[in-house]
């Protein structure tokens, strides 16, 4: 996984964009409570998108998600993350909402489509924000259907290599989670080049 997730970018050394388009999937649909936004893993692609609005680094922000599979919830992900950003005081003109994705290609195809009808420009670059893990596929949709894009990788499975007793040790529970995250995007991303969606 350290291999494959791509280095952070620090804030300082950001320029300014326009847009940010924050990639959905990081709440818990499951749970039937309409008054709060459960997060699961991945709520950095939320937080970051604040930290980056509140620096100045992106002016407005684009939130792509339905409800997913096999939803229990009748709010849509894009509509609780929005939720949460109006908590952080960003304005409701500053967010914009695309909430009928269910994958990751319905989420490049269907951002396009929202921002031509926004009035954005074909050749503006936007901002994209998602997990570091799912960064490969998500820009590989987002190039697919010309939205042009730079990456903002979040939400990091690994940490700064370290060499001490407890790492080399103690065994990690974790580590099949992880594998089995690995396995799953890679698996997405030859699905996905097979279908043409990247």
């Amino acid at each position: 996984m350290l291999a494959w997730e791509p280095n952070f970018k620090p804030f300082v050394n950001l320029p300014e964009y326009e847009l940010g388009i924050v990639l959905t999937g990081v709440t818990n649909l499951s749970k039937t409570a309409y008054d709060r936004t459960f997060f699961d893993k991945g709520a950095d692609r939320v937080t970051h998108a604040i930290q980056l609005y509140k620096l100045g680094k992106i002016k407005k922000i684009l939130i792509t998600g339905g409800q997913g599979l096999n939803p229990v919830n009748t709010n849509t992900e894009a509509e609780w993350l929005r939720d949460v950003m109006l908590l952080a005081e960003i304005p409701a003109e500053d967010i914009l909402i695309e909430n009928q994705a269910k994958n990751t290609y319905q989420n490049a195809v269907l951002a396009k489509e929202t921002l031509e009808i926004a009035g954005y420009r074909p050749d503006q670059e936007h901002l994209l924000i998602t997990s570091a893990f799912h960064m490969r596929r998500a820009k590989g949709c987002f190039d697919k259907v010309g939205l042009r894009t730079v990456t903002f990788p979040v939400d990091y499975y690994t940490h700064d290599i370290k060499i001490d007793i407890p790492n080399l040790l103690y065994p990690d529970p974790k580590s099949m989670a992880t594998w089995h995250t690995l396995f799953k995007e890679w698996i997405g991303i030859t699905v996905y080049k097979i279908a043409g969606y990247i």
